[in-house]
């Protein structure tokens, strides 16, 4: 007997797009203040990032970070984008879990 294997995404799914896990440094703008952050996975549409910062769903977010090639979105290198928050969990040993909403995604300038 076979197994048929679909792409369908589950009931529960929420996300729009696929996240893929990239873990690279992002610094985090909320408030008026800045913190570090790394992130564990991305797509076009959201973000999942760790963070020391406390913040509340529906916080606005400015991200900056260095995008790898080869994800779909774009040639990678240093973007902006601005974020909402959606949820925000405890996690153990790396901060706060954030996920967010991706509203804005710029590419940076190329400094020479």
């Amino acid at each position: 007997m076979t197994e048929k294997v679909t792409s369908e995404p589950s009931p529960n799914e929420r996300r729009s797009r696929q996240r893929l896990p990239v873990r690279v440094p992002v610094k985090v703008r909320h408030e008026g203040g800045e913190h570090q952050g790394l992130t564990r996975d991305l797509s076009s549409s959201g973000i999942f990032i760790y963070s020391e910062s406390g913040m509340k769903a529906g916080s606005k977010l400015e991200l900056v970070i260095m995008l790898p090639p080869g994800l779909g979105l774009g040639p990678g290198g240093w973007t902006l984008c601005e974020a909402s928050v959606v949820r925000v969990e405890e996690s153990d040993a790396k901060g706060m879990g954030i996920a967010a909403t991706l509203d804005r995604i710029a590419r940076l300038p190329e400094i020479t």
